[in-house]
């Protein structure tokens, strides 16, 4: 076989995996270019640093996806980055092996994601970077004597390992060094890139963010505006009971467990919400395996009154020494609030570890960030940490109240709520700090800048006739998970919600 067909072979070895993971999770186009994105950086990073012999971030970058995004994404980035940059070093026979060898490194870093729960350090994720650069330095190796030994014997194997020593230790120890410098900061940036946007921005169900919202917090349209935005989700649900992004869409889990939370919210129970299928059998068929997806999960089965205890033992199984969930403040807050729905009190030891975690990670603003204190503090991981505290029996704590007075300040002049504060405003952060503020027990409707108007009136302003609501008033398009958003602040039940009778 000629290094050509080889690489081909491996690229659509690639493409394959590629593929398959799009078929099984449905990825957003979003999520999508983040992958393209991981490749060229990569392949960049390799270029960048071709002066100096074998000491590149591109390991680290592979792995890391791998680590963040899964075992199909982290060899496509691998592969993907090798074949890519060798159109600047020159392709030949040692490509397909490269494309395997960095493809293998992508793997490697999903099955540490798996055994490790994605709790690893910056040391022992920065051994396991240097440990990377060896096994690719292993793969390399035996490509040299494969391809130009001659008669393959040990002798000449053990001496081109002994060769290329000083090379895949600088290898490894370049490796130790980029990810010591960067490799938390990237994992923290792309969970929360994944966490946040693994969504798909369509029109479907927009409409429920600022109609049904609004509709509960201004008689006497509560019942029509809630009706209709119900019905909107329920016109949109497929045949297995899931959502996608559009009428038609494959369903994903994620879009699935925020309309179903949403039309809880609305009084419609999961059991009865259904086309040919329920949406509790959707979910209850797709929990996840990372920790968000099973907090929903948990969430939404509640709404039904069917936690199957190990799936809160699963949760708790995943809390840290510290007390926290993943390290997140927001998975951390979606913890909380899936165990009190599952039933464990406030007192549960779980409970008050995570909770008095959450109060060590307040920003000096009063807000929180996604991650952990000292990032920038944003409007929906507020929301989210506000409404954990309450549900936690933390919500007339002085942190509690800073950090409602946060959502406070940052309402912008238009009534609407940015993702941080000095941005534009957005029906998603509007309807988190709405979520946040009657948490606490504060009016939303009584916050708003000067003489202007409330966060429910914007809302009400990026209404269409049919009932979509634009994102913001720039975009046409509405992530669908806002619709529970909206859902859960009409009926003035910030998470969790609890039971709902059919």
């Amino acid at each position: 076989m000629s290094w050509i067909a080889g690489s081909f072979l491996v690229l659509g070895a690639a493409l394959a995996a590629g593929f398959a993971w799009y078929e099984r999770r449905h990825p957003s186009t979003r999520v999508l270019a983040l992958v393209a994105t991981l490749a060229a950086l990569a392949a960049l990073g390799r270029i960048a640093f071709a002066a100096l012999p074998n000491v590149k971030p591109t390991t680290d970058i592979v792995l890391i996806a791998g680590y963040v995004l899964g075992g199909a994404p982290g060899f496509v980035v691998g592969a993907v980055a090798a074949l890519a940059s060798n159109l600047f070093f020159g392709q030949g026979p040692w490509t397909p092996w490269q494309m395997a060898a960095w493809g293998a490194v992508g793997l490697f870093g999903a099955v540490l994601a798996k055994l490790t729960r994605r709790r690893l350090g910056r040391v022992p994720l920065a051994v396991a970077c240097g440990a990377a650069g060896f096994g690719f330095g292993a793969v390399m190796n035996t490509a040299e004597w494969i391809m130009y030994s001659g008669d393959h014997t040990l002798p000449k194997l053990v001496t081109q390992f002994a060769t290329a020593f000083s090379f895949d230790a600088a290898h490894a120890i370049g490796n130790v060094v980029f990810c010591l410098a960067f490799g938390p900061a990237l994992i923290q940036a792309l969970a929360r890139y994944r966490t946040r946007f693994e969504i798909t921005w369509a029109p479907v169900a927009a409409a429920s963010a600022a109609l049904v919202l609004a509709a509960g917090l201004h008689q006497p349209a509560s019942a029509q505006a809630q009706s209709t935005s119900a019905g909107y989700l329920q016109r949109a649900q497929n045949a297995d009971g899931g959502w996608g992004a559009t009428p038609g869409q494959a369903s994903s889990p994620l879009v699935s467990g925020w309309a179903a939370l949403g039309l809880a919210a609305a009084g419609h129970s999961p059991t009865t919400v259904r086309k040919r299928a329920s949406a509790l059998a959707y979910v209850k068929a797709h929990p996840g395996s990372d920790t968000g997806s099973l907090e929903r999960t948990i969430l939404v089965l509640a709404t039904a009154g069917r936690v199957p205890s190990r799936l809160t033992s699963q949760l708790i199984s995943r809390r840290a020494g510290n007390g926290s969930f993943a390290g997140r403040v927001n998975t951390t807050a979606f913890a909380i609030l899936a165990l009190r729905a599952a039933g464990r009190s406030r007192r549960d030891g779980s409970v008050r570890r995570a909770a008095s975690w959450i109060l060590k990670q307040a920003n000096t603003d009063g807000g929180f960030n996604f991650a952990t204190r000292g990032s920038p503090s944003g409007i929906d991981d507020t929301g989210a940490a506000v409404q954990a505290l309450a549900a936690a029996g933390l919500r007339t704590t002085r942190t509690a109240r800073r950090a409602a007075d946060y959502l406070a300040r940052s309402q912008n002049a238009d009534g609407g709520f940015p993702l941080q504060r000095g941005a534009g405003s957005n029906a998603q952060s509007t309807a988190w700090a709405i979520q946040g503020l009657l948490a606490v027990g504060r009016n939303p409707a009584a916050v708003r800048r000067g003489n202007g108007r409330d966060g429910v009136a914007y809302l009400r302003s990026l209404t269409a006739p049919n009932g979509e609501v634009r994102y913001s008033r720039t975009s046409r398009q509405t992530p669908v998970w806002v619709t529970g958003q909206a859902l859960l602040a009409l009926a003035r039940k910030p998470l969790p919600i609890g039971r709902v009778t059919p």
